[in-house]
């Protein structure tokens, strides 16, 4: 049996496409009910006391698709960030954001930078989002800033490992997930935590994002508990 306490969850909020249209509804009515997903688990792990949440919410994948659909997921992050930064204060929540964010359009730019600030004293657990966010490019990202320091004599090129490199990704003050949770069925990782993912305990479920509720989350949390995680030794 897995003894230690759950830290850090990710998860891929998969499925609000196929949700909405297996009832003949638009795209953006099912990322509409996904954003209320999104509420029902933040309150869930923050009854179980998770201290970090990262939730995958805009791929650098995603700017191909529809127009349409691009603009109303940027209105909803406008609207969730509106609307749930008096909850994030009432229950002690800080707001972090991991990406290209810079490359977000302006006004949801400096909405979110203000919610994270705005945010950052709490103390209870951390929201993150993963906005503009792609697995390889943060990894290319960390390679270039430390290409850059060696450059400009910061960093002896001999003594880059693991550790050194973990501190260039953008959130290094952040431990790698315990579990991941991706939702829909889909058994890939698509580009998502990379680097941090390499020991993180894997769960699928078949659920659309849009239905997954606090009682899916708790199933996912046993499940964490029921595993021995071994880290590639032979307990």
């Amino acid at each position: 049996m897995n003894e230690k306490k759950i830290q850090h969850v990710a998860i891929i909020m998969d499925g609000n496409g196929r949700w909405a249209k297996e009832r003949g509804l638009p795209h953006l009515h099912g990322h509409r009910e996904g954003a209320e997903a999104v509420q029902r688990v933040v309150e869930a792990a923050n009854e179980y006391g998770i201290e970090y949440l990262t939730l995958y919410a805009f791929s650098t994948e995603n700017w191909k698709r529809d127009p349409e659909e691009v603009g109303g997921l940027m209105n909803l992050l406008l609207e969730f960030l509106q609307t749930q930064l008096e909850t994030l204060q009432k229950n002690n929540i800080r707001l972090k954001a991991i990406g290209r964010l810079k490359q977000l359009p302006e006004e949801v730019y400096q909405l979110l930078m203000r919610v994270i600030d705005e945010t950052s004293k709490n103390t209870a657990g951390t929201l993150v989002f993963a906005l503009n966010y792609g697995g390889r490019a943060e990894i290319a990202d960390a390679a270039a800033r430390i290409a850059e320091d060696a450059k400009a004599g910061k960093v002896d090129v001999d003594k880059i490992d693991e550790k050194l490199f973990s501190q260039y990704l953008y959130a290094p003050e952040i431990p790698d997930p315990d579990l991941m949770i991706r939702t829909s069925g889909e058994l890939r990782l698509s580009n998502f935590l990379l680097w941090q993912l390499s020991y993180s305990e894997l769960y699928v479920t078949d659920i659309y994002w849009p239905d997954f509720g606090k009682e899916d989350f708790a199933e996912a949390i046993d499940s964490y508990y029921r595993r021995n995680r071994r880290y590639g030794g032979r307990k």
